[in-house]
């Protein structure tokens, strides 16, 4: 963005020259990117800042962008089973949501300060102040943090800082944000993260946050916890209570796929498994079964697999589990507390209110709809097609069994009876037995059908 555009952004917003609004600025920008541009300034009280500056033609491609994005999905969820099965039209419109609160820096500026009052009490994360005085939703003014990219670890070694354990503090931190906190920094590349000389972690960039529900909470813990126990049933549970689902779940084939998935890890500690592969084989079951994850989990686990990432490139044997596990099962015991158990019941209870106070209405409109429309049932001829199918091979069965005991015992009144029948003994024997065999031949080719078809569903 050239500096008259960067100049007259200020002047509109700041009401003032940059030379006057702040005591130094530097026109030559520290960094660019898609929606803004970052320009180094001094305050007149000498403190140093970043000052980042929205391009003035952002906002309008943006959305020209997010409508191409929507014609598209909902051109894919017509024409597509699989698109609509994966819900294409609700993934654009969370992305639309996240793309444009980043367009607003004054959101921004109120991300970074409440990530500031949740760390205030510690020294070893640092949060960049916001200079309310200079601040709109299209410049931002925030404290300059510097520090040593903790990707860097030619420079980190140099400085004697302690890899092993900054890897460890840096998933405390993030941990801090998800089961503590509830307010999560969703872009924690390397970029984000400079690390101090006494090793304290510096954040930057608070566009993309994720706010964690309560309920997300105590599922995403539970998910962890039943993960390392390898129950694959509660792990199905999990799953299930994480995603959102495109069509009716069936929990036993979930279970199935999740049965496979804990084999796939027995034997093997926590420490021997990667989060970032143990996500993709999740994703892969959930794709298989149209089931999604939400922004807010997505993103959990997005930033927990860059936290992964960059733990294993600061100490090779970085193990996020074992950080996380402590976290997971604090949570998941706390839930079973009486006190979480007294929150839960009064919410129970309001929620049990609310809903008696609208059913009569509910229940009104619904009654007023079926005795207006009457009910319609919609049955799936895919789905009554195997019943129909076993129905006839049972009935087929049952009336060739019925008439092979009437042929057997045929067969065997004509060796007790042989007189009345003697000049036709022979023709009507050799007759019964070859039906017998014939029908008996049946029986047993269609019970073995139907016990290969069985191991073939299975």
């Amino acid at each position: 963005m050239p500096w008259e555009s960067v100049r007259s952004i200020v002047v509109e917003e700041l009401g003032d020259e940059p030379d006057d609004v702040f005591d130094a600025f530097d026109p030559e920008p520290l960094a660019s990117a898609s929606i803004g541009q970052v320009h180094t300034a001094v305050l007149h009280d000498g403190s140093a800042v970043v000052v980042k500056v929205r391009r003035p033609e952002a906002v309008q491609r943006v959305h020209e962008d997010l409508e191409i994005l929507r014609v598209l999905a909902e051109g894919a969820s017509r024409v597509s089973d699989l698109a609509a099965g994966f819900d294409v039209r609700g993934l654009v419109r969370e992305f639309s949501d996240t793309l444009l609160a980043e367009l607003d820096y004054l959101r921004e500026a109120r991300n970074a300060e409440r990530l500031a009052h949740n760390f205030r009490a510690r020294s070893d994360v640092l949060v960049p102040s916001v200079s309310s005085a200079t601040t709109t939703s299209r410049v931002l003014t925030l404290e300059r943090l510097g520090g040593i990219k903790v990707d860097d670890i030619a420079a980190l070694e140099a400085e004697g800082i302690d890899r092993r354990a900054l890897a460890r503090r840096g998933a405390g931190i993030v941990l801090q944000m998800i089961f503590d906190d509830r307010f999560l920094h969703g872009d924690l590349q390397p970029g984000n993260l400079f690390i101090q000389p006494d090793g304290s972690v510096a954040l930057i960039d608070f566009g993309m946050v994720g706010e964690i529900s309560e309920d997300l909470r105590d599922d995403l813990a539970g998910f962890l916890v039943a993960f390392a126990s390898g129950e694959a049933g509660a792990l199905a549970d999990a799953v299930i209570d994480l995603s959102v689902a495109a069509a009716p779940v069936d929990r036993a084939e979930v279970r199935a796929a999740m049965a496979g998935f804990v084999e796939e890890y027995a034997g093997r500690s926590l420490g021997e498994i990667h989060f970032s592969h143990l996500a993709a084989i999740l994703f892969g079951i959930l794709r298989r079964h149209r089931l999604r994850l939400p922004r807010e989990t997505a993103l959990v686990f997005r930033v927990l697999v860059m936290v992964e990432g960059i733990g294993l490139r600061l100490d090779a044997d970085f193990d996020l589990f074992s950080v996380i596990e402590p976290y997971a099962r604090r949570l998941a015991m706390e839930r079973f507390a009486l006190g979480s158990l007294l929150r839960r019941a009064v919410g129970a209870t309001a929620d049990a209110g609310e809903l008696a106070l609208e059913l009569p209405g509910a229940l009104r409109r619904l009654l007023a709809e079926v005795d207006r429309d009457g009910l319609q049932f919609r049955i799936r001829a895919a789905e009554l097609e195997p019943l129909v199918e076993r129905a006839e091979r049972i009935g087929n069965r049952l009336v060739a069994g019925m008439i092979t005991a009437a042929l057997i015992g045929g067969v065997g009144r004509l060796t007790t009876e042989g007189r009345r029948w003697r000049s036709w003994q022979d023709a009507l024997m050799g007759t019964g037995v070859t039906i017998t065999s014939v029908l008996t031949g049946y029986l047993l080719w269609t019970a073995r059908r139907r016990g290969s078809d069985g191991k073939r569903r299975r």
